[in-house]
């Protein structure tokens, strides 16, 4: 299959869609399929849509207009795939829930990273028969189980959580009560607190130790020099933080909020801001058995995108008709020549 994937990868520490991007490319390449990130060609298979908002907006490299114009006057047998991995609730914005759903009326099947965002999407009419829900994995060569520490129940434990981005629905809330718990005697002799990634001015720590964001493994080295993980994000479509967590064998002290508890229920115990400091207490008591049950964490990139290329395989499959290629190299003359001015220019 001939993939086009609607984003740039960035290079250095970035956010989870980065990462789903890279991951995925490299699963299909090693695959022996071919990956562009473009509309600059005749004969692609299938076009994965990744974000319709603009690109100051985003790494997005096409959006839905874009394939909507391929479609009808350049490869009329494209199959389309819209990943949806944000909502307005997440960073209360206003109108990304609006933008893409309207961006999936050029889709062919929409993939939900959590059943939790789908849920919102369906309430606002996105198609039901179109949808799907595929949960996130994080890239199993660098998180890992491998030379992690195991707490001996004796020296302190050290908490960790990690952001790229530095909203305040990240969690701020509930590293600050963290941070606050560290001036009781209490916490301060039995826990470390470390925070990676972006901070704002809002972020006043006083007992926390921060930490640059990291690039993938130099990230895992770290995650796994802790023994608990913490999580506070607020209505959090999917997050690649805790995966990548869990993958290295942490337990997951996780908000009930958001898609999160799709992927940490079993792994680790839920709280509330009200109820953190008796829910913190529990988990250590209850480490080794979520340690253990750490060992079988069942998400990973490869199984991720494994069934991204079913969805791809099984939308071909529906359509095995011979077609007339469009052949007006007029449309096919403007639509190439916009592409490369988008891609020279306005993409820089």
């Amino acid at each position: 299959m001939k993939i086009s994937i609607g984003s740039k990868i960035k290079t250095g520490p970035w956010g989870g869609g980065n990462l789903f991007v890279k991951n995925l490319s490299n699963y299909l390449l090693d695959n022996g399929h071919e990956v562009v990130y473009d509309l600059l060609h005749l004969d692609i298979d299938v076009i994965l849509l990744t974000d319709p908002r603009p690109r100051r907006l985003s790494s997005s490299t096409f959006n839905h207009k874009d394939i909507k114009y391929y479609k009808k006057f350049i490869n009329p047998k494209v199959k389309v795939v819209q990943r949806i991995n944000e909502c307005d609730e997440r960073k209360s914005t206003e109108g990304v829930n609006e933008l893409y759903l309207k961006a999936s009326h050029c889709s062919d099947r929409i993939v939900f990273v959590s059943e939790w965002l789908k849920s919102i999407y369906l309430k606002l009419g996105i198609d039901i028969n179109k949808s799907t829900t595929i949960l996130s994995g994080a890239n199993h060569l660098s998180f890992n189980t491998l030379n992690s520490q195991v707490w001996n129940g004796l020296d302190k434990i050290n908490l960790v959580t990690h952001h790229w981005s530095a909203n305040r629905n990240k969690g701020l809330e509930t590293y600050l009560a963290v941070d606050k718990l560290l001036d009781k005697a209490h916490w301060s002799k039995k826990l470390n607190f470390t925070y990676i990634g972006n901070v704002t001015k809002e972020f006043k720590f006083k007992n926390t130790k921060v930490i640059k964001p990291l690039e993938e493994k130099n990230l895992a080295e770290e995650l796994k020099k802790h023994h608990i993980y913490i999580t506070g994000s607020i209505n959090e479509p999917s997050g690649n933080h805790h995966v990548e967590a869990a993958q290295c064998g942490l337990p997951i002290l996780y908000l009930e909020s958001g898609g999160v508890t799709e992927y940490c229920k079993s792994y680790g115990l839920p709280f509330q801001n009200e109820n953190l400091e008796t829910v913190l207490e529990q988990l250590i008591k209850d480490y080794k058995h979520f340690k253990n049950r750490l060992r079988s964490y069942p998400l990973t990139a490869d199984i991720t995108s494994g069934e991204f290329v079913k969805e791809f395989e099984s939308l071909l499959k529906l359509d095995q008709k011979n077609y007339e290629s469009n052949n007006n190299l007029f449309f096919i003359y403007i639509f190439f020549a916009f592409q490369r001015f988008k891609r020279n220019f306005i993409q820089k």
